[in-house]
């Protein structure tokens, strides 16, 4: 079985949980992140039974467990320098390398729980596990006592064999890892050397007997080796060092160079699937960290590339060893973090099928119920079958929740074109939808354009019209061709600032599309009718202004009698006595009126005096006219309300009645 491991040293975290961006393509749909509570990395393994992610961490001492999506279901705790991990083949049990305890643990995958402890002597804390002919190897050692052990999991007596490499190959525990395919294989990498340094041993015997080794395998100049995977038919070993920038290959058992998978700069990382896909990975701030590939073509079918959730200026990177398949190749799982040492699990859908770009496009604004194109292209690393087909929906007013309208044929080009009428006006979006198929992933792209809506005919009557203060004034308003919306709102908001605006009718029109609204009117006023509009007929409003009069209302006190003359009623006072002009007004905070006085001469009236005088809270004010009058001429006086000499605009113009008088001795 394929163990998985981590190297905690140089590992980097995931701050925040983010979904990952495919290069060139953007995420997956599915694809998606999940915080890890981690303080280091060791190994990771899936369970495809019970559908687990199990991953070491030597710092704390935990195996941590989540499911598929990344949440953390159980923590096996305990286990001091845990690294290396191997699921056995039933996927019943999880071994792991426990360096600071001298044992291997086997762990219950159903429960997470530790079932059995196997001591591998003082001192020889384990490193990295494998299973390959029949037993548990594992490495041990540091500082030039690099070397290989095994036991029997399934025997009371597991049969603890130490020195098993008898060459002493390694400096320090080797990384380990075997396949199904090399029954009996086990092949063996200096971690962190250079150059990088392979050991393959037949171990089908029981013991181990070196039959390759290989020191800078293929000339390459590598080193810093971090990761190795034996391919699932045992034909190869996949490599990830630091140096050259791509996965090396080399053929089993002999080591010879068998070709490359080209990533960038900085490999740590590289799993295989059971189908032989390539999963590599890079240590890269500013390009692509998990590149997928198709057994033994050199160039990536998909790439991924991790976003920046750190403080520094380069993105988040993979941690060492970080990649592990689910068994059925839905998924691959990645380890990253971010520089403030934050780790996420990322979990990264379909990733054997290429990443496929998709693109629309249409004008930024359109006419309802007149024909809209759309265009736009379908592309990948691989060709389409011929007929491949893009989906349409439009999401509009009429429909929120979006609505089928067909699909469109790709041409060979990888161009579509798409025709559309809309029926709403407003804020039309397109979604165009490449479902995918057995070779590319699905996409997903969006347009968002403004329709614009129809516009309707709205009227409102009494428009500029003059009413006596207190009337009761019907206005109606009159509504022209709409879609559904036949509902219309009278407002009145009368002059001034202590008057708010106001709803004084909101109703359906009736046939003749008119609804009325009685205001009652003390001000000067805006009356607006407004339509709110509808899926295809935008909004609308009218505002009319109506002017209200003042009410005023004069008398003269003092005078001896009355009588009528010249064609009007005469107040008659003596000369001796001062006739006084009582003034009623409506009243408005700070409002003054106008006070004229005339003279009748030479065959008109003439204005003597004109003076503005305050009124008091009660809209009252009373003045005497005190002057020597002269006897025999007639006089008149009014009090009038002038906008806006009278200290506000809240009321048109209002002129009072004349009064009149003459003196007599």
């Amino acid at each position: 079985m394929r163990r998985r491991t981590l190297t905690a040293a140089t590992a980097l975290a995931v701050l925040f949980s983010v979904t990952l961006v495919a290069a060139g393509a953007g995420p997956a749909a599915a694809d998606s992140s999940a915080l890890l509570p981690l303080k280091s990395t060791g190994d990771m393994v899936v369970d495809g039974v019970h559908q687990r992610v199990f991953i070491s961490d030597p710092t704390a001492g935990q195996v941590v467990v989540t499911d598929y999506a990344g949440k953390v279901v159980s923590t096996v705790g305990s286990l001091p320098g845990v690294h290396g991990l191997e699921l056995s083949p039933d996927s019943g049990t999880l071994y792991a390398a426990v360096h600071d305890a001298d044992a291997v643990v086997a762990i219950d995958t159903a429960t997470a729980t530790e079932s059995r402890r196997f001591s591998t002597g003082a001192g020889a804390g384990p490193a990295y596990v494998a299973l390959a002919g029949g037993k548990l190897w594992f490495s041990y050692g540091a500082s030039g006592n690099g070397n290989i052990g095994s036991l029997d999991p399934s025997a009371a007596d597991p049969g603890l064999t130490l020195n098993q490499d008898t060459g002493r190959t390694f400096y320090e525990a080797p990384i380990l890892d075997a396949s199904p395919g090399a029954a009996g294989t086990l092949v063996a990498g200096a971690p962190g050397q250079s150059p990088v340094v392979l050991a393959v041993y037949d171990v089908s015997s029981g013991t181990a007997s070196r039959t390759a080794y290989a020191f800078d395998p293929g000339s390459t100049g590598g080193g810093n080796l971090r990761d190795l995977a034996v391919t699932p038919d045992g034909k190869d070993v996949v490599t990830a060092s630091g140096a050259p920038y791509y996965q090396a290959v080399y053929k089993l058992p002999d080591l010879s160079a068998d070709g490359k998978y080209v990533t960038n700069t900085y490999p740590n990382a590289v799993d295989i699937a059971p189908n032989g896909d390539v999963a590599a990975g890079t240590f890269s701030w500013y390009d692509p960290d998990v590149h997928v590939f198709k057994p033994g073509v050199s160039m990536p079918l998909r790439q991924y590339d991790f976003p920046n959730t750190g403080n520094s200026s380069g993105a988040d990177t993979l941690a060492p060893a970080g990649l592990a398949w689910a068994p059925d190749e839905s998924r691959l799982f990645a380890i990253s973090q971010n520089d403030s040492d934050v780790y996420s699990l990322r979990v990264l859908d379909a990733p054997t099928k290429a990443s496929t770009t998709l693109t629309v496009n249409a004008a930024a604004s359109a006419t309802r119920a007149k024909p809209l194109t759309l265009t736009g292209a379908l592309s990948s690393s691989t060709a389409f079958p011929a007929g491949t087909k893009v989906s349409v929906t439009r999401t509009d007013d009429e429909s929120p929740s979006g609505k089928a309208l067909g699909t469109a044929t790709v041409a060979a080009d990888g161009s579509y074109s798409f025709t559309d009428t809309p029926p709403a006006g407003g804020k039309v979006t397109y979604t165009v939808t490449y479902a995918g198929d057995g070779d590319h992933a699905g996409a997903t792209a969006t347009h968002a354009l403004t329709v614009a809506k129809t516009t309707t005919a709205l009227t409102l009557d009494n428009n500029g019209k003059v009413y006596d203060y207190g009337s009761d004034v019907t206005f109606t308003a009159h509504l022209g061709t709409t879609y559904k919306n036949r509902t219309v709102e009278i407002w009145a908001d009368p002059y001034g600032s202590d008057k708010p605006n106001a709803l004084v009718k909101k109703g359906t029109v009736n046939a003749d599309g008119n609804l009325s609204a009685t205001v009652h009117l003390t001000r000067d006023a805006k009356v607006t009718a407004k339509f709110t509009g509808d899926t295809r007929y935008a909004a609308k409003s009218v505002t009319n202004s109506v002017y209200t009069k003042v009410k005023v209302s004069t008398s003269l006190s003092g005078a001896y009698k009355t009588a009528t003359a010249w064609n009007q009623k005469y107040a008659y006072f003596h000369q001796s006595k001062d006739p006084v002009l009582n003034t009623t007004m409506s009243m408005y905070p700070g409002r003054k009126y106008q006070l004229q006085v005339q003279r009748y001469t030479d065959g008109a009236w003439h204005t003597t005096a004109t003076e503005y005088f305050a009124l008091d809270r009660y809209g009252k004010d009373t003045v005497a006219l005190d002057d020597t009058p002269p006897i025999g001429p007639r006089f008149r006086i009014r009090s009038s309300y002038i906008d806006p000499t009278s200290g506000d605009n809240v009321n048109t113009t209002t002129y009072g009645s004349w009064k009149y008088f003459v003196f007599t001795r």
